[in-house]
């Protein structure tokens, strides 16, 4: 095979001799080739063609394309050799794989999707699509994920579970996001959405459908297994799993609260709105204010049906459901929310001011035995009967005896406790000695006497007495001293008295 330099130089050559051994003597080649070069260019065929040869693996060709088109491309070349050797092919099995190779490629050239591009309308579409999010404490969590193709403008909600009422309030709280409610949603086909397909035609869920006309939409679903039917709700969720999820490519950190992940997700949809779009050159937010003015108008209160039954919030944050008592938020006090059991869990729904949201979540409790959370109360701000009460001045006789200091206060918490008889009257004395004697002195008396448990009469006085002998070094027991006040009592020890 000559290369294509070579072929030029011998069409040269006979251009210039127009003679093909001529021609031949100055290419250095045979003068058949030269025929062979000129002949194919005067028919406008490439010089570098090559006749094809016939080969023994010929006459099999057709059935290798009939098992090609009958797998769907899908077939084994070693199963095809099997099958042509068994018809008397006698060639390797290496012939067998360029060919079935060559005529896969061929297959599946003709078996080709082609794509019209698809330009959306504003205000037309809106897309969801689920994907799997992180799991906190050990439980898995799912990522809601829409987008609306023509500003493209995102949102992404986590969530525990994919049952309807969840989608009902991701759907509500993406409409207020997005200020309007589109005129078709497109979603797949999960069961909450379509129940199944007759003849190719999908059976939409009846509650699915209350929720749309409530909403004043459509909801519409892909082709079953085409993810190319909605592609921007499949690269939404792409592009979140990979900012969102902790992996060995982003070097995230895990999740502890459900919390963070909220708070993680606000963050990523704030900045994907806020960042200029490949396509649009534009930040989806701007567009979405132009795309807005499209959108049908938003009704004023959320489609509630699917939350579950009502519930008044009592003023110790509880609700009550089928007899058993479930904490709420602290804010949710004198409100009403909605309450349903999904499997062993109880799951309160409350509707604020951007649309439906899960604000709690219990096992399953038996009556006797309330559930009670303690990040639903606020911190504590004022202490119980039960605990320990700090003494506060309620006449101007209290307020001068607590003014004498902390050891004061002592006092007065272990007196009462004892139930000491007096208490004003001991009280009323030790504020006249605070002014015959230095009132930080009767501060510290009051104190020893609280950790000793001296409250008599003339205790207090006792008290200050010894402590102005405080500078004489104290008595210790030692080997040549002893604290006993006597030893008189064991001079009898280890004698018996005569009387029997």
């Amino acid at each position: 095979m000559k290369s294509g330099r070579e072929i030029v130089e011998i069409l040269e050559a006979y251009d210039l001799t127009g003679s093909y051994r001529a021609a031949a003597e100055l290419a250095g080649c045979d003068h058949h080739t030269v025929a062979r070069y000129v002949k194919l260019r005067a028919e406008g065929r490439s010089p570098e063609e090559r006749a094809q040869r016939a080969r023994p693996l010929d006459e099999f060709m057709d059935k290798i394309e009939e098992l090609v088109a009958r797998s769907g491309g899908r077939i084994r070349a070693d199963v095809v050799h099997r099958r042509i050797t068994a018809m008397g092919f006698a060639g390797g099995e290496r012939t067998t794989r360029r060919a079935v190779a060559a005529v896969k490629k061929s297959w599946q050239a003709g078996q080709r999707r082609v794509f019209r591009p698809w330009i959306p309308e504003p205000g037309l579409w809106m897309q969801f699509d689920w994907g799997e999010g992180p799991r906190i404490g050990g439980r898995r969590t799912t990522l809601w994920c829409a987008w609306l193709p023509w500003s493209r403008f995102r949102v992404v909600i986590p969530v525990l579970d994919k049952t309807l009422p969840t989608i009902v309030a991701c759907l509500d709280a993406t409409l207020r996001r997005l200020g309007g409610v589109p005129a078709y949603v497109l979603t797949d086909n999960e069961k909450t959405i379509t129940v199944e397909h007759v003849a190719d035609i999908a059976v939409r869920n009846p509650e699915i459908v209350q929720v749309a006309r409530h909403y004043g939409m459509t909801i519409r679903t892909c082709v079953p297994a085409d993810p190319q039917s909605k592609g921007g709700a499949e690269n939404t969720v792409k592009i979140a799993k990979a900012d969102l999820v902790p992996t060995s490519a982003n070097l995230l950190d895990q999740y502890r609260k459900f919390a963070e992940l909220e708070a993680a997700c606000r963050d990523f949809t704030e900045q994907v709105n806020e960042r200029i779009h490949r396509d649009t050159r534009r930040r989806p937010a701007e567009a979405l204010l132009e795309e807005q003015q499209r959108l049908h108008p938003l009704p004023a209160q959320p489609f509630t049906v699917a939350f579950g039954t009502t519930r008044r919030v009592n003023w110790d944050c509880t609700i009550s459901v089928e007899g058993v008592r479930y904490s709420v938020p602290h804010h949710l006090v004198d409100t009403r929310v909605w309450a349903r059991f999904h499997g062993d869990e109880l799951i309160v729904t409350a509707v604020t001011d951007t649309g439906p949201a899960e604000v709690a979540r219990h096992e399953r409790a038996q009556p006797g035995r309330p559930s009670i959370v303690d990040e639903h109360y606020p911190a504590r701000t004022r202490q119980v009967d039960t605990d320990q009460r700090v003494p506060r001045a309620r006449s101007a006789d209290e307020a001068a005896f607590l003014a004498l200091g902390p050891g004061a206060a002592a006092w007065l918490v272990e007196a009462a406790a004892t139930g000491v008889r007096g208490v004003r009257r001991k009280m009323t004395e030790a504020v006249a000695l605070a002014k015959l004697h230095d009132p930080a002195d009767v501060d510290k008396a009051l104190g020893t006497a609280a950790i000793a448990g001296r409250f008599a009469d003339n205790d207090l006085l006792r008290l200050l007495a010894h402590q102005r002998g405080d500078d004489a070094a104290p008595t210790r027991a030692s080997e040549t001293h002893s604290l006993q006040p006597g030893t008189s009592a064991w001079s009898t020890f280890g004698t018996t008295t005569g009387e029997q």
